[in-house]
């Protein structure tokens, strides 16, 4: 029941879910309402079902106020998961409500201080995940350390990278750039079992010189959001090129093909949502403006990260990396 346009883009992207990946899919929220949006759609014989939540947590609602909403389609949705009757939540809903929600019902994992938003994004190498993009933005060393353990596993599972190039967002590559919290964060990185590359810039993140991109919750978001709102400004300045002359047009025409895949590389719809890594279960968050296309991807991602057993191997890496005493040593 959340997001900009809720719930037809859900049920919609519900529905494709279902028929290209066979998921089954439990649709949370006021059922006559969202009955009514799936008549729309030849159901019958999908694994889709309806549950009954009464409530709504408004995209405006802080987290405290959202938690007292017991019956909201959110909580009802995350109580199912930790009930054992879902494997995943995806919400296009309030991201700080269902950070918060997560961290009520289903706990974090042994040995995660704070979970982290993840999210990929395409480069010229394939694709990266830059995490935390919006969870917290106020971070202790330790907890960009831990967001590292967790975006190398994220990217093993989900990217499919053997040996992921993990950097640390700053401001420049040499040692003495960057602010306190980056320069202790970098000592501690350096200690930990896993393919620790350095400091890297914002432009090596398209240029895909690293497959995590570890920052605090207010540079990831500022990232994310900078990212998206270039890809949409240089889509739509081609546009208004190539329509103010005819012979633009007809290159257009014989490179429309192209287009098309740079047009797909760049929709962030392509990537599904970004998961809430370190919570003690599945939980995707999509994009309130998300399309059908979006929620059916982010599907897909909650369907690999429950499947391959991630949080396993991630509580595992936690443990052996000792974050949390090296943390302890660096304050």
């Amino acid at each position: 029941m959340g997001g900009d346009h809720a719930p037809q883009v859900e049920v919609e992207g519900a529905v494709l879910a279902a028929k290209e990946y066979g998921s089954q899919i439990i649709l949370v929220g006021d059922a006559e309402i969202v009955e009514k949006e799936l008549s729309k759609y030849a159901v019958k014989d999908l694994p889709i079902y309806v549950k009954q939540a009464s409530e709504v947590i408004r995209m405006d609602e802080s987290p405290s106020k959202a938690l007292r909403k017991k019956d909201s389609s959110m909580r009802v949705a995350f109580d199912l998961v930790k009930n054992g009757e879902a494997d995943a939540v995806v919400s296009a809903g309030n991201s700080g409500a269902a950070m918060a929600t997560a961290m009520v019902v289903l706990r974090k994992l042994e040995g995660v201080d704070r979970p982290a938003i993840a999210t990929v994004m395409p480069t010229l190498k394939g694709a990266c995940v830059v995490l935390d993009v919006g969870a917290n933005v106020d971070c202790k060393p330790f907890h960009l350390a831990q967001f590292a353990v967790m975006g190398d596993v994220y990217a093993q599972f989900i990217l499919k990278k053997e040996r992921p190039r993990v950097g640390l967002l700053s401001n420049g590559s040499e040692e003495t750039k960057g602010t306190d919290l980056t320069r202790e964060t970098h000592a501690i990185l350096k200690q930990l079992p896993m393919n620790y590359i350095g400091y890297i810039e914002g432009r090596d993140i398209f240029a895909g010189n690293a497959d995590v991109v570890v920052c605090d919750g207010f540079v990831g978001n500022v990232v994310l959001k900078t990212s998206e709102g270039l890809a949409d400004a240089i889509g739509k300045m081609l546009k208004e090129e190539i329509l103010k002359s005819p012979l633009a047009k007809f290159g257009y025409l014989l490179s429309k093909e192209a287009f098309g895949r740079f047009k797909k590389k760049v929709d962030y719809s392509e990537y599904g949502g970004a998961p809430l890594l370190g919570i003690d279960g599945v939980g995707i968050i999509s994009h309130g403006s998300s399309s059908p296309n979006a929620i059916k991807n982010a599907i897909r991602v909650a369907q690999e990260f429950a499947s391959g057993g991630a949080n396993t191997v991630l509580l595992d890496h936690i443990k052996k990396s000792d974050i949390e005493n090296l943390g302890k040593k660096a304050a």
